[in-house]
């Protein structure tokens, strides 16, 4: 299969592999450059972060988000972290994390990785505009499952977009064995 007809984030994964079977990072050794490299997938993978979290405060928390950056920080244990953070009024109310796309690069790491509130740790091989615009879909992953997690830890109700149109919880339908039989929720 020629490398082009490979999809991203398999070429992620195999940059990834032979970072570590190589002891690089984007072709480097030092922490040093290692940390170069860090805080330019940072600048690239911002406005990718922004998107991804507009998308959600605007599809489905009806705009009642905010969105805060913190940039490049360094960390407790001499690693770096960048992180994007959507938070919304439901959410505060009911004590839980707001969501978050986290980058890190931990201080005993080797290499860096993504990351959500309740998701965690995908390899970050960000190292120009498109690898930057391939990691829509993986920040997209992260933010849809993180809200998915936060509602188990609370309940529906922290989705505006769901209590926005209906008042009256819809039945919710499961088949019950492999023969594709619908029962109906009593609940």
């Amino acid at each position: 299969m020629p490398e082009s007809a490979i999809p991203a984030y398999i070429t992620n994964l195999i940059r990834h592999f032979e970072d570590l079977r190589d002891g690089t990072h984007g072709g480097s050794a030092s922490r040093k450059d290692k940390e170069a490299h860090f805080e330019k997938a940072v600048q690239l993978l911002s406005p990718v972060a922004r998107q991804v979290l507009t998308e959600v405060n605007r599809n489905l928390l009806l705009n009642t988000g905010q969105l805060t950056e913190t940039g490049l920080c360094r960390t407790a244990d001499g690693g770096l972290n960048a992180s994007w953070t959507l938070s919304w009024p439901e959410q505060r109310e009911t004590g839980i994390e707001p969501i978050m796309l986290q980058a890190y690069f931990g201080g005993g790491f080797h290499h860096p990785h993504l990351r959500g509130t309740t998701v965690h740790d995908w390899p970050l091989n960000v190292f120009s505009d498109e690898d930057a615009a391939e990691q829509l879909s993986v920040l997209r992953a992260i933010a849809s499952s993180d809200l998915h997690n936060l509602v188990y830890r609370a309940d529906y109700r922290i989705v505006p977009v769901v209590t926005a149109k209906s008042s009256t919880p819809r039945p919710r339908s499961e088949a019950t064995s492999c023969d594709s039989t619908v029962a109906n929720d009593p609940d």
